[in-house]
């Protein structure tokens, strides 16, 4: 989204581009997808509730790129570029101390 008139000027056919008006809530419902399945299949694994605090940090991570792309101008577009990794270090810290913290009676393997 950040180069969407540099790549409509020589013709580059981008996803951005091909979504057109739809690309913010397309990226917003691949954030839902993503946190929704992290919640279903960590829920399953028993782990120590401390792993909702960082899901919830991680839904709010979202709401931030939402606030920063839905103008979609450039500055907010590639910040969220930049900045998207923390979502995902904030799940796997998440999924550490959850897994760490989890009681030894229900600790199993993960598959």
């Amino acid at each position: 989204m950040v180069d969407r008139d540099d790549d409509v000027r020589i013709g580059m056919k981008t996803s951005a581009i091909t979504l057109g008006d739809r690309d913010v809530p397309t990226v917003m419902g691949f954030y839902a997808i993503y946190l929704v399945s992290w919640s279903g299949w960590l829920s399953a694994q028993g782990l120590h509730p401390v792993w909702w605090f960082f899901w919830v940090a991680a839904l709010v991570q979202a709401w931030w790129h939402y606030r920063l792309i839905r103008n979609r101008d450039r500055e907010g577009c590639f910040k969220a570029f930049r900045l998207n990794h923390w979502m995902a270090a904030t799940l796997f810290a998440g999924l550490v101390l959850g897994s760490a913290w989890r009681p030894m009676a229900q600790a199993s393997p993960m598959p």
